[in-house]
C-alpha cells in the first residue's frame, strides 16, 4: 500500500518492484495524480499492476480486512510497537499469508513518510537498516527491499536460469578420446612417446571432467581443424596486415 504518493512515476516504479518479486495487489491511498501516463512508463512490464491498483480514500479503508499491517518507516518515533527489520519480519508475514490471512506492507509519502496516525493503524513497525550517517532510500527502493525479503522465503530458486544439463555419455567421451588419439597421431604428437600410457591417462582425465556435449563438440571441431592442417587440406591463411 502506498499512502498519499505524490509522484505518479513512483507508483509505476513501486509496481515494477512488486511484480519482480511476485506481488501484484497494489493499494493507493489518496494518490495525488492517478491514473497517469508517467506511472505506466515507469512501471515498464508491470503496467497491469498499475492498471489493476485499488484506489481508496483512507488507510483505514485499505486495512479493513488486513490481519497484519507493517508500517515501513526510517524515522525515530515514540511508539510502543516493536521495531524490526524486513528480514526479521518476512517469515511471519509469509506464514500468515499461507494460512489465508491478509497481510499488508504500508509505505508512506515520498517526502514525509507515514504520519503518526497512519503508523498507529498498523500492528508491525519495520525499518530497512542502513548507514546511520547517510540513509537515503527512495520509495521504490524501499518497496524492492521489503518485497525481496518476502520472495526469498517463497522457495523459488534460480534453477530456471541454469543451462540445460547435457552431460556427455560414456560412449560419447570414448568416441571423443578416439578422435583425440587420431588427431594426436596426425600432427605427430605420439611419436617417440609411450602412446598407450598417455592415452590411458587422457581417457581418465576426460571421464573425470564430466564433459558437456557442447564442450565435446567444440574440442572435436578443433581436432578436425588440426587434422586438416596436418594433411594439407586446410587452405593457407591470409597474413594479417598491420
Amino acid at each position: 500500500m502506498l499512502a498519499r504518493p505524490s509522484h505518479p512515476g513512483n507508483i509505476g516504479s513501486a509496481a515494477r518492484a512488486m511484480k519482480t518479486m511476485g506481488l501484484t495487489r497494489l493499494y493507493l491511498v489518496e494518490p495525488k495524480a492517478f491514473p497517469h501516463e508517467e506511472a505506466n512508463v515507469l512501471a515498464s512490464g508491470a503496467v497491469d499492476v498499475v492498471e489493476n491498483a485499488t484506489v481508496v480514500s483512507s488507510l483505514a479503508e485499505a486495512l479493513a480486512d488486513v490481519s497484519v499491517a507493517c508500517a515501513l518507516t526510517s524515522r525515530r518515533r515514540e511508539l510502543s510497537t516493536p521495531l524490526s527489520t524486513p528480514r526479521e519480519t518476512a517469515p511471519e508475514l509469509m506464514a500468515r499469508a499461507r494460512d489465508g490471512e491478509q497481510v499488508a506492507l504500508v509505505f508512506g509519502n515520498e517526502t514525509f513518510g507515514l504520519s503518526i496516525d497512519e503508523v498507529e493503524q498498523c500492528n508491525r513497525l519495520v525499518t530497512v537498516p542502513g548507514n546511520p550517517d547517510y540513509f537515503s532510500l527512495n520509495l521504490a527502493m524501499a518497496v524492492q527491499v521489503m518485497t525481496y525479503e518476502l520472495f526469498s522465503h517463497s522457495g523459488v530458486n534460480v534453477d530456471y536460469l541454469k543451462p540445460e544439463d547435457r552431460t556427455a555419455t560414456l560412449g560419447e567421451v570414448d568416441s571423443f578420446c578416439g578422435h583425440l588419439e587420431a588427431a594426436m597421431a596426425d600432427v605427430g604428437y605420439l611419436e617417440h612417446r609411450n602412446s598407450e600410457r598417455l592415452l590411458r591417462r587422457m581417457r581418465t582425465l576426460f571421464h573425470r571432467a564430466a564433459l558437456q556435449r557442447e564442450e565435446i563438440d567444440i574440442l572435436r571441431g578443433f581436432f578436425k581443424q588440426a587434422q586438416r592442417f596436418a594433411d594439407g587440406t586446410l587452405p593457407p591463411r591470409k597474413k594479417r596486415e598491420d
